[in-house]
């Protein structure tokens, strides 16, 4: 046997054993934990310890996007729409507002009615939503006004998902397959 066949297939025997294989992208060991303090769509003072005990995805937009939030929001949608009902129920998806000037609670309760239950949104002032950007390396950016005072916001569009205790497991991003999702999804579920 050459002697760098050896270490080739332990290599591969140890891979195939992580407890990390994600079909998405393993972000375990660089993103921190969820930490947060914001408003919640019901205009509460929430922190991140209010969400623990359940599987978290965390995503940013703004409820006036025209194209990206709303696509991004529908695939998380349908991906828990197929997932097991007892792994479906232990999934939320904390939809962070990088437009606390247009998105009160109310307009981020109404906007997140609209994709299902286990959606939950979020905002806070200026000051809080950039410690939160800053902290999961989230860019965003105004456009300029036009007559009416409407404008967009750039922003990145990945997913976040943690664990139950708060820990960053995966990235999803809109490339991602549905079937990879739901996979990812369930599996973080079976983990505890």
């Amino acid at each position: 046997m050459h002697k760098w066949l050896l270490p080739l297939l332990g290599s591969l025997w140890l891979a195939g054993c992580s407890d990390n294989n994600w079909r998405t992208t393993d972000v375990s060991e660089f993103m921190p934990d969820l930490d947060f303090e914001l408003v919640d769509e019901n205009g509460r003072d929430v922190s991140a310890e209010d969400y623990l005990g359940k599987n978290t995805i965390l995503y940013f937009g703004y409820t006036h996007c025209p194209d990206v939030c709303p696509i991004t929001l529908a695939g998380l949608a349908t991906a828990i729409r197929k997932v097991d009902a007892e792994v479906r129920d232990d999934i939320q998806v904390l939809f962070v507002s990088v437009d606390p000037g247009r998105d009160t609670p109310d307009v981020m309760k109404r906007y997140t009615n609209y994709f299902g239950p286990q959606f939950i949104g979020l905002t806070g002032s200026t000051a809080q939503i950039d410690e939160l950007t800053n902290r999961y390396r989230i860019t965003y950016e105004y456009g300029d006004k036009d007559e009416e005072g409407n404008y967009d916001v750039s922003h990145s569009s990945a997913a976040f998902a943690f664990n139950k205790q708060g820990e960053a497991e995966f990235m999803i991003r809109d490339s991602d397959p549905t079937a990879n999702v739901v996979a990812d999804l369930s599996r973080l579920a079976k983990r505890g």
